[in-house]
């Protein structure tokens, strides 16, 4: 009994680190699209320009580059 009891922890504990994983992937993309979103919007409209941004597109950019298209 005590050795099932064992198993279970043992497959729950994974379980819980595989979740503890995802989260913490999540939170550091979410940083990754605040820090850049900020960067962004640090920058003066002809420095955008020179980029190919504009002030509208910040945020689809930050996104692309955090999570992906």
């Amino acid at each position: 009994m005590a050795q099932a009891a064992s198993a279970q922890i043992a497959r729950d504990g994974f379980r819980f680190g595989g979740l503890l994983d995802v989260i913490k992937s999540g939170l550091q993309r979410r940083a990754l699209y605040r820090q850049t979103v900020a960067e962004l919007n640090a920058l003066s409209a002809r420095e955008l320009g020179d980029l190919g941004l504009n002030r509208m597109s910040i945020r689809n950019v930050a996104r692309e580059a955090a999570y992906g298209k």
